[in-house]
Order: structure tokens, then C-alpha cells, then sequence
């Protein structure tokens, strides 16, 4: 058969799956079947819940075969391509850049070189420039401070100064182990640009890492392990985590293997606040079950700025098209890493994720932060999700299918929640909460047992999280998606924007509408409804207790003690 009629044949295909799924969810929540319901429906499982269920259970499923499949890739063999490491640095904590680099020092892999590029040259990031040289070594590690960058002249620099600075750039990227360059601020992109630009064909492969992350010593080896195993294989990405704490509740002071060897489970700022503790177990789910199931077969969605890996011959032949990605007539500044892995996907070869490759990385400790930071996420989301249906036929039906469901589950739930706030009853909406936390203990049980700790737990209050915040700040992405920037202020002096909370302002408000408009027009309750009502509260309430009573006890007294965390030991020199 043709190519180009295959081809074809695969995207009316695929075309007509994403149909067919999107109108048999959107037909079983408009017609609301229900296979079983008590008298006046104050309990009821229905069709639209079936499927949600169902796709859960399909997902966990394929996620545990996926690890069970990592648990078999233990096996040594020989690696021998070449690997640069490419660091993002803009106006970084000195004491994460520090732990960064410490622990680049400590990788387990012979003959890597280390680039990394700060966006910025003033004299507030010559720091970042001063911690490079103390913990790689002077004698070692090369610099160069660039009045301009790739695509962007500095102020007084002329045409022969920007030409001798490209090649003083190339050359001292491609002849050093370790090379840090100070550059005219353009964005992260403009600087993970430099960095692939002035590699060249150099290497084999690239890794990428953020100036925020402590990078397990096994992490190069392990990625590097999964792209020479599979020539179809363009992208992986590695396990982010906030982990957990050394000798408390859910590890019994015992050690792991972490890597190439015993190190206690640690830390950079899990307990540094709730949010980055709620964040820290939504990270490990977000990898260890939602990406799992997505690399067994084959379709990462988004490949980690903290720690990935790319075949360097691919990301050469697309290089140009990345950079100069754009929206609705703007070029883009965000989700970098999230377009660099659709790019991989794009010429038809398949992305993956190992838990086998580590690192822990920083998360936001304040809600404003988080909430914008998410806001970014959705915004890079959406966005991509746009360009990623253009290779749907390219790969396995399971990315064309959680496309469709991820990407229209929020507008459901929007739709449900105001549908039960303004045209229900009391009743339905504490059965609603009910149900969401209901849900939410079951994902969180499943994620205790597949990894061992009881703290994922927790878990489970992150629906809350994500029905009272998350969902809003997805509406408001959307509204501003063409809204570009760096995204967040540096660590080293963080800017508060206050925007994020106007979507959430808004839709606390419509909530509370829609409960004091049900409360006043309903008409009296019955003595059965009456109940329900009183043991769907007690259950809601005794719900609350148990968790915030072992949040109370195992988790918060140790927020806020950053003197209390321990130190990295892999990341010490």
C-alpha cells in the first residue's frame, strides 16, 4: 500500500476514534443512564461513571506493567554514546544551583560534559557564574560572559562582535568538559537554544536539567539505557520527586537503593509548606501512574525540564522549527520542554519514561506561586494538546484516547458542578463531594500499594486542590493563553502576582451562589433525605478528621523546619 494512503487511512482512523470516544462520553453524561438507583435517585451508578472508573482502572493497570517492565531492565549493558548535559539557569537560589552542580560532579557516567547557560549577564547573575567555577573547578571548566545571544544583539555590540562571540561560544562548548556562559536575557528557551546550538553534532545524546535539581548519580545511565536499547525510541524522561523524609512514618529509618547506591531517601523543600507537600506526592503520581501508562505505549506527552534525555540528531533537525514556535501570530515562551517532546513525537518516534532515572527538584511553598505555576502548565497544555493531535496516526490509539479524555474531562466537571449547584439539591451536592473524595482515597490507595508508602495517602486531598483551584486556573489558561513570559520570577527574588487568584475569587463565588440559590429554593426536606443528609455529613466530616488528624500529626509539624530537613549526601562533594 502507498505511504501516502496508509498515511491517510490512519488519520481518518485515528479521527474517528477521537469522535467516537468524545461523543460516547458526552453521550453517557447527557443522557445520564444509570444502571442502578435507589427510590428517588439519592443513590445511583451510572453509565458516565462507569466509564470514568473503567478508564482508571485501564490506567493503573498499564502502569503497573509498565514498572514491572522497568523492574526487568536492571540488566547491564554496554552504553556507548556520548552525552552532554545541558543546564537552565535564570536568577537561581545559590544554595539549589549549588546542590545542582554537586551532584553533577557525582554522575556515574565516563567522559560527560556540562553545559550550562544563565539567562542573564548583568551583575546580580555573575553569582551563578562564581558558584560554577567553585564547585566544578576553574582548571576544569571553561566561561565566556556574552554581551548578546543567538538571536538578539547586546547593547554596543557590533556585527564582527556578535560573530566572534557565536564562534568563541561553539568552540568553548565543544573543546570544554564543563562550560557555563552568561547571555543576554531571552527567556528559558533562548537559553536551552544556546546550549543545543553551540553542541552542534558533538555528542550522541543530550540530557536537559534545570539549575533547581539534584540529580541522582545513576540518572544519565539509566535514560541512556532505554534509547540504545530501541532506535525508535527519540525522547525520555526520568522521575521527579519531592521524596520522602529519612527515618519517619513510612520508612522505618531503613535505606534504599537509590541509584547506583544506598542513600537515604531526601529531600530539598518537601516540608518546607502544605503546598509543596501536597505537590510532592501529586508528582509522584503524576510520573509513576499517569506517565507510565503513557510509556508503555510509547507516547510520553511531556518529557521533564528537570530530567530528560534526546537523541541529538532528531533535536538537531528540528531545532530552528522549536525555537521559532508560534500561537495565534506570537511566538511562543513557554512550555519548552512540553513542545520539544511533541517535536520528538511529531517525526513519528516514541517518547518514554523510566523510574530508574531520578532526581528531586524544588516546588513552589506558596499558593500564589503554585497557582500560577499551574496556571503556565494549562496554558503550554492546551496548547500542545492542539499540535499533538496533528500526529495522533503516528502512534498508538492510547494517545489519541487519553488526549481526548484529559483533554475534555475539566469542561465536564465544570459543566457537572454548576449543573448540581444551581439545579440540585442539597443532597447532590454532598453526594458530589462525597464522591470526589471517594475517588480520591481510591487513586491514593492504589498508589500506597504500588509504591510501597503509606504517606501517598494523602493524595487524596489534593481532589480539594484541584476542584477548588486547579479548575478555574485551567478556564483563566485558556482565556490568556497567548499570554507569554518567562512564567516565574527566579528564586532568588520571588515576585508575587496576584492575577491567579481572580479565576478562583470567581469561582469560590459562583459556588457559593449556586449553594445559597439551592438551599433557598428547595422545598422541605423528607424524613428520608433528611438521613441521608446527616450520615452523608457525619461521613463527610469523620473523612476530614482522620486526615487532617494524621496531616496534623505527620506531616505539619515538620513544615516550615527547613533547619530540619536533612542534608543531600549525593549531592556533597
Amino acid at each position: 500500500m502507498p505511504g501516502s494512503l496508509s498515511t491517510a487511512l490512519r488519520v481518518v482512523g485515528t479521527s474517528l476514534f477521537a469522535l467516537a470516544v468524545l461523543g460516547g462520553i458526552l453521550a453517557a453524561y447527557v443522557t445520564g443512564y444509570q444502571f442502578i438507583h435507589t427510590e428517588k435517585h439519592y443513590l445511583s451508578f451510572g453509565l458516565y461513571g462507569a466509564i470514568l472508573g473503567l478508564h482508571l482502572f485501564i490506567q493503573s493497570l498499564f502502569a503497573f506493567l509498565e514498572h514491572r517492565r522497568m523492574r526487568g531492565e536492571g540488566r547491564p549493558v554496554r552504553l556507548g554514546g556520548s552525552v552532554a548535559l545541558c543546564i537552565a539557569a535564570y536568577q537561581e537560589d545559590p544554595d539549589y544551583l549549588k546542590k545542582c552542580l554537586r551532584s553533577v560532579k557525582r554522575i556515574a557516567f565516563p567522559d560527560l560534559k556540562v553545559v550550562m547557560v544563565v539567562d542573564g549577564n548583568g551583575p546580580d547573575d555573575t553569582y551563578m557564574l562564581d558558584i560554577f567555577h567553585e564547585v566544578m573547578g576553574s582548571e576544569r571548566s571553561g566561561s565566556y560572559v556574552w554581551r548578546s545571544n543567538f538571536h538578539a544583539q547586546g547593547e554596543g555590540e557590533t556585527e564582527a562582535g556578535l560573530q566572534e562571540g557565536l564562534e568563541r561560544v561553539q568552540a568553548l562548548v565543544r573543546g570544554s568538559t564543563y562550560s557555563c556562559i552568561l547571555q543576554k536575557w531571552g527567556g528559558k528557551r533562548e537559553v536551552m537554544y544556546t546550549a543545543f546550538r553551540a553542541l552542534g553534532d558533538s555528542v550522541d545524546y543530550i540530557q536537559v536539567c534545570d539549575s533547581d535539581t539534584v540529580l541522582d548519580p545513576a540518572c544519565t545511565a539509566e535514560m541512556l539505557r532505554i534509547l540504545e536499547a530501541d532506535p525508535r525510541v527519540g525522547g525520555v524522561g526520568g522521575d521527579v520527586q519531592v521524596p520522602p523524609w529519612r527515618g519517619c512514618w513510612g520508612w522505618g529509618g531503613t535505606q534504599r537503593r537509590w541509584g547506583s547506591r544506598l542513600s537515604p531517601p531526601q529531600i530539598l523543600n518537601k516540608y518546607d509548606s502544605w503546598i509543596s507537600f501536597l505537590s510532592s506526592v501529586r508528582y509522584w503520581m503524576a510520573f509513576n501512574v499517569e506517565r507510565a501508562c503513557q510509556s508503555y505505549f510509547g507516547c510520553v506527552q511531556c518529557i521533564s525540564g528537570p530530567l530528560g534525555m534526546y537523541r541529538n540528531a532528531l533535536l538537531q533537525q528540528f531545532l530552528e522549527d522549536w525555537y521559532h514556535q508560534t500561537f495565534l501570530g506570537s511566538k511562543c515562551s513557554f512550555g519548552d520542554d512540553r513542545h520539544l517532546t511533541n517535536r520528538v513525537l511529531s517525526l513519528g518516534y516514541q517518547t518514554k519514561y523510566t523510574a530508574r532515572s531520578k532526581c528531586l527538584t524544588e516546588t513552589p511553598t506558596r499558593y500564589l506561586r503554585w497557582l500560577n505555576q499551574q496556571t503556565r502548565w494549562s496554558k503550554s497544555y492546551f496548547r500542545e494538546w492542539l499540535y499533538n493531535a496533528l500526529w495522533f496516526h503516528k502512534h498508538h490509539l492510547w494517545m489519541t484516547y487519553e488526549s481526548v479524555v484529559t483533554g475534555f474531562f475539566p469542561f465536564f466537571l465544570i459543566a457537572t458542578v454548576i449543573q448540581l449547584f444551581y439545579r440540585g439539591r442539597i443532597w447532590n451536592i454532598l453526594l458530589f463531594l462525597l464522591t470526589v473524595q471517594l475517588v480520591g482515597i481510591i487513586k491514593a490507595t492504589y498508589a500506597c500499594f504500588l509504591r510501597g508508602n503509606a504517606e501517598m495517602i494523602f493524595m487524596s486531598l489534593y481532589a480539594l486542590l484541584y476542584m477548588s483551584s486547579l479548575l478555574p486556573a485551567k478556564i483563566f489558561a485558556i482565556a490568556t493563553i497567548n499570554k507569554s513570559g518567562w512564567g516565574t520570577s527566579g528564586r532568588r527574588t520571588i515576585v508575587v502576582n496576584f492575577v491567579g487568584l481572580l479565576p478562583v475569587s470567581v469561582w469560590v463565588a459562583v459556588l457559593l451562589g449556586g449553594l445559597a440559590y439551592t438551599a433557598y429554593s428547595q422545598d422541605l426536606f423528607s424524613e428520608t433525605e433528611v438521613a441521608f443528609l446527616i450520615s452523608g455529613a457525619i461521613l463527610y466530616a469523620c473523612y476530614w478528621v482522620a486526615l487532617l488528624t494524621l496531616y496534623l500529626a505527620i506531616v505539619a509539624r515538620r513544615c516550615g523546619k527547613r533547619q530540619e530537613q536533612c542534608g543531600l549526601a549525593f549531592a556533597e562533594v
